[in-house]
């Protein structure tokens, strides 16, 4: 097959494929460019869940008649210019893909005004080539995005859609997240010409916990404790709901990184594990975060729909969070460490609160933006008392600000990263925690054997991932002992969780291009048999003589190599006595191998995060070939001499 140019129809729609998931993704990013645009009200009008009509209209700066043609073509922003602007994004969106991509697989029209102009234009795209054509409207200052008929020319995607309801339940938790990092704007949500939703905007920080309590619950509220934490280039602010809060509240995880809201599971991690023994297996803390970093220290073009960021220092970030977080409950009396040790034992040696190392930058308050006295602990009060925090009011201020001010004094340098691991490493200073790891060993030695408590039975956390050895083994800290954790195993067990079916399958992800594949008589019966148990793992394909067209494989299965996996599989299945969901899932774990030669710690803390998550029961009850404790006595003992 020749190579040739693609039509611009057809490239947007694959480009749609990646930014455009469901109505709530369009609403994401047809918001996000109000927002850009200055707005400080944005109405939201859906039909159908989104599916017959998606209406964004803002009174932000709108766009000059000479640029609405430009809006809807691809890779044209106002938002960067250069790989310097792309290195420190501070706008929501800067791809210049949204409106385009979502114009090919819908109905779109772009009606805006600006203060300059006289008469507003509607702009949209129709055809082969999307030619776009302008013409008059009546519209006052500001912009609105007419969505209709979202999928009409793609009814392989319009077929995975949910239901109305289940459709605007995710519009609603999208409205829901923007809300919560704008106070200072306006939202009005309709569904079917009924108002759902109104977010009025703050203009008196008396009024932030009334919109906090609006959007999260007046239960939230009544258990947030405020968190306001700083260290250089790093500041943290926001709340977190108290043991008690978070064990009645669902759901209601909300972090912000520079005002983008996400979903990182290194954030994650780091809030869980300060809760990890205050709440059972099946609570997660509740809270609302926001982390301001240096933009220069983190990538946010890592994601098609920019869920998630790449942090050039994830482990200070991770430490740096959960040291925030712990400190603020600790504070609150709702989180003491080493409870069982009695009062008069020295503390369980923390390696970065160690004298020798000079000051723990951790331990100090953030200096408040606001007029109050020094103070030598985080603030904790709960919102309803004094004034809280509460987000940005608005973006226009950070970019007003010169990209230089981040590469002054607070920037990440050399002699800051080698501290940082200073306050890792062990020192001679230290003899409270020598004699913790020996006590350690000889209850190690003393216990009986088959009766080895690996890990706390209450505990949802591994440990804490200190560094990376061998290339592919974890050392962690949990409690008084050092564990060494394969990676590639507890890779493999996530990947046997994410492709073990549960009772409605795996969803099949609709492949842009079917995939053919030439299979032999025995791969044609095996998939003939068991076709039923294929589409239980959302496996999907059409036979044909001697061949297979691949249509749908589940998520976890798109990256891979497909045409050399379903063959094997129906290989390994046509000579299987038994087949059964558990042991195909085994066999693909096997079969897709490890995403990583070489670890680092980044991706150790991400892929335990997950584990903790799907697999609860490993925590509880590590299988073989996991973990691995680290005896130190042989160590200890070589340091006894005259």
């Amino acid at each position: 097959m020749p190579i040739r140019v693609l039509p611009p129809q057809l490239a947007n729609q694959i480009a749609a494929g990646e930014v455009v998931e469901r109505p709530a993704s369009v609403v994401k990013e047809l918001v996000e460019n109000s927002l850009d645009a200055g707005a400080t009200r944005i109405d939201i009008d859906i039909d159908r869940g989104g599916a017959k009509l998606i209406r964004i209209r803002d009174n932000g700066c709108g766009i000059a008649k000479d640029e609405l043609a430009l809006a809807l073509a691809r890779h044209a922003t106002s938002k960067i210019s250069s790989l310097d602007d792309l290195e420190a994004i501070l706008s929501l969106g800067f791809r210049g893909e949204a409106l385009a991509s979502i114009s090919s697989v819908s109905r779109l029209m772009l009606t805006s005004r600006t203060a300059t102009q006289d008469e507003a234009w509607q702009a949209y795209a129709e055809g082969r080539d999307m030619a776009v054509t302008v013409k008059p409207a009546a519209h006052p200052q500001g912009s609105t995005v007419e969505v209709l008929d979202l999928f009409y020319n793609t009814p392989a995607r319009r077929k995975f859609m949910r239901t109305e309801k289940t459709e605007f339940t995710h519009i609603d938790e999208v409205v829901r997240r923007i809300a919560l990092a704008r106070f200072d704007v306006a939202f009005n949500l309709s569904h079917n010409g009924k108002l759902v939703r109104q977010y009025r905007a703050v203009k008196d920080p008396s009024q932030n916990a009334r919109r906090l309590a609006s959007i999260c619950s007046t239960t939230f509220v009544e258990h947030a404790l405020e968190v306001e934490w700083r260290h250089g280039d790093l500041a943290i602010r926001g709340w977190v709901a108290d043991p008690a809060g978070s064990r009645s509240l669902t759901e209601m995880q909300y972090c912000y990184v520079n005002n983008r809201m996400m979903k990182d599971r290194l954030i994650n991690h780091a809030i869980r594990q300060a809760y990890q023994d205050r709440l059972k297996d099946d609570q997660q803390p509740a809270y609302v975060l926001y982390l301001d970093v240096d933009p220069h220290q983190v990538d946010v073009n890592v994601h098609p729909a920019k869920h998630e960021v790449r942090f050039h220092q994830s482990r200070l970030v991770h430490d740096f969070i959960y040291q925030a977080v712990v400190a603020v409950l600790q504070q609150a009396g709702d989180l003491q460490l080493n409870t069982e040790q009695p009062v008069e034992e020295q503390p369980r040696w923390q390696p970065e609160n160690r004298q020798a190392a000079g000051i723990n930058h951790f331990s100090q308050p953030a200096p408040s933006a606001r007029a109050t006295p020094p103070r030598q602990e985080p603030s904790y009060k709960a919102p309803s008392e004094g004034k809280p925090i509460f987000p940005e009011t608005s973006r226009s201020a950070h970019l007003r600000e010169p990209v230089q001010r981040y590469s002054e004094e607070n920037t990440y340098s050399k002699p800051q990263g080698e501290l940082y691991q200073q306050l890792l490493r062990p020192g001679d200073d230290t003899p409270a925690a020598v004699k913790a790891v020996e006590a350690s060993a000889i209850v190690e030695k003393a216990r009986p054997a088959g009766h080895e408590d690996v890990l706390a039975g209450h505990s949802q956390s591994f440990g804490r991932v200190m560094t990376v050895c061998a290339a592919s083994f974890a050392l962690i800290e949990r409690g008084q002992k050092i564990m060494l954790l394969s990676l590639p195993v507890a890779e493999r067990w996530l990947k046997t969780a994410q492709l073990t079916p549960t009772s409605e399958g795996l969803k099949p992800q609709p492949l842009l291009i079917p995939v053919k594949l030439t299979l032999s008589k025995e791969e044609r019966d095996a998939f003939t048999h068991h076709q039923a148990l294929l589409q239980h793992f959302g496996i999907e394909m059409l036979l044909e003589h001697q061949r297979g067209t691949l249509r749908t494989v589940p998520l976890p299965l798109r990256q891979q190599n497909l045409q050399k996996l379903i063959p094997d599989l129906l290989g390994y299945i046509a000579v299987l006595q038994e087949v059964t969901p558990d042991a195909v899932a085994m066999w693909f774990a096997r079969s897709i191998g490890s995403e990583h030669d070489v670890w680092t710690v980044s991706q150790a803390i991400q892929l335990l995060a997950d584990v903790e998550r799907l697999c609860p029961h490993l925590v509880k009850s590590p299988p073989s070939g996991l973990l691995q404790p680290v005896d130190l006595q042989p160590a200890l003992a070589a340091f006894k001499h005259d």
